[in-house]
């Protein structure tokens, strides 16, 4: 069942998830629940040169940020 955002106007501001088909761009809650079941983070963890990638593990945010 998806989840509704009261937000979802003012978080695709900063979204920059670039999977154009994604049914959760800007609605955080529901984002970050399907990333993490997956052992991932959401695009918003990431640069976007990044994000691009579409590896969004756990290794690739050390990798990035650390």
């Amino acid at each position: 069942m998806p989840i509704d955002c009261e937000n979802l106007k003012s978080n695709l501001e900063f979204c920059n998830c670039t999977y154009a088909g994604c049914p959760r761009m800007g609605n955080c809650c529901a984002c970050i629940r399907y990333h993490l079941k997956l052992k991932q983070l959401p695009a918003c963890a990431f640069p976007d040169d990044f994000e691009k990638t579409w590896d969004r593990s756990f290794r690739k945010f050390i990798e990035t940020w650390g």
